[in-house]
């Protein structure tokens, strides 16, 4: 099949890299072409809001998917009458929103923390009131890794994050005092089959993910359960294609859903190397009607980012278990420009790779 990607990052890499193996082919359309997908398909150059240039796109393959989140739902679903757009538009509408994605996750009986809207400063100041001190605002769209929040706790740091947040609509949410921060990876063929990755336990930096272990150690058959009761039902209720991931809290043993993403997912990027079959390949699976891989992990992986500069990639490389992706990215603050995976790591490899990714940051 010839798969069509909206975005041309890192995500739309590795999806072509699993995808490909398997006979399909890709093109690419993004506002500008990118150096994640060089030789690895076409890319058209066009604006997300340019429905005849996207329906065109969509016409010229078999199966449309996206690597972001944020594409605009009428573009989905104008594209949807050209071929088929997975996962579905509704998985965007509802996952664009804060809002309306906490509204939809706890119709389904799933905790969330508690939160209300707010669309202007006195709004604002009324919802941190009622959701309580510490608690987070943050933007109902767009905002990722860290951006687009602010955690708050007085009415003053209230104020001034409606200031320094432009006035956008916000979210105000409930402080969740979490053990750890976990998540879990799911998928859904065309066909309604699903399954569940083990839960990855994740930690931030400066609100970008820094390391994601999969298995999630220390996790109890409760806690898996949980998982993947909590994926099942999101999954069903959207008639779900493709990956999905949900970012969780751990609090005494109950999860409580934070965030969820209609797509790949960094979280989940350990299963390259660590599972039988990664996400990426299940996700190219799912969307394109082939029956799911497995989802058991090999080994224990430990998956770091590269963020802002390159570490010493010699001395990466030296470590026997690593395994190093980058995504031809030129280095800057705060960007993304590949990852290291350990499988069945020793303590030893894990401190020195943690060392030398922390070290080019």
């Amino acid at each position: 099949m010839k798969i069509g990607v909206l975005g041309s990052g890192q995500l739309g890499r590795m999806l072509a890299l699993a995808g490909t193996p398997l006979g399909h082919t890709f093109s690419f359309y993004d506002t500008a072409a990118s150096a994640c997908t060089t030789g690895l398909g076409e890319t058209s150059v066009g604006s997300f809001s340019d429905l005849k240039a996207l329906t065109a796109f969509a016409s010229r393959c078999d199966v449309v998917t996206y690597e972001f989140e944020n594409v605009p739902c009428a573009a989905a679903e104008a594209m949807a009458s050209k071929a088929p757009v997975y996962p579905p538009p509704r998985a965007l509408e509802v996952s664009q929103d804060r809002v309306v994605e906490k509204e939809f996750l706890q119709s389904l009986g799933i905790d969330t923390p508690a939160f209300r809207a707010a669309s202007s400063e006195a709004e604002l100041l009324e919802a941190v009131t009622a959701v309580g001190f510490p608690c987070i605002v943050k933007t109902r769209r767009l905002g990722y890794d860290g951006k687009g929040q602010a955690r708050v706790a007085s009415l003053d740091e209230a104020r001034q994050a409606w200031t320094e947040l432009a006035g956008a609509p916000l979210i105000a949410e409930a402080f969740v005092p979490f053990t750890r921060e976990l998540s879990v990876i799911a998928v859904r063929s065309q066909s309604g089959q699903t399954k569940t990755y083990p839960l990855a336990f994740n930690i931030h930096r400066a609100g970008i993910l820094h390391r994601s272990e999969i298995p999630a150690p220390g996790v109890t058959p409760e806690l898996s359960r949980q998982a993947h009761e909590i994926a099942s039902r999101v999954l069903t209720e959207l008639q779900y294609v493709g990956v999905l991931a949900i970012e969780l809290f751990e609090v005494g043993g109950k999860l409580v859903a934070n965030e969820m993403a209609p797509r790949v997912h960094n979280s989940g990027h350990a299963t390259i190397d660590g599972s039988v079959t990664s996400q990426f390949e299940n996700h190219i699976r799912a969307i394109t009607g082939m029956e799911l891989g497995s989802v058991v992990s090999r080994a224990p992986a430990v998956m770091y980012n590269i963020i802002g500069s390159l570490p010493d990639l010699e001395r990466a490389a030296a470590i026997q278990n690593a395994k190093i992706h980058l995504y031809g990215k030129e280095p800057r603050p705060g960007r993304k420009l590949g990852h290291v995976t350990l499988v069945g790591p020793s303590l030893e490899e894990d401190q020195v790779l943690e060392s030398l990714v922390r070290g080019a940051a």
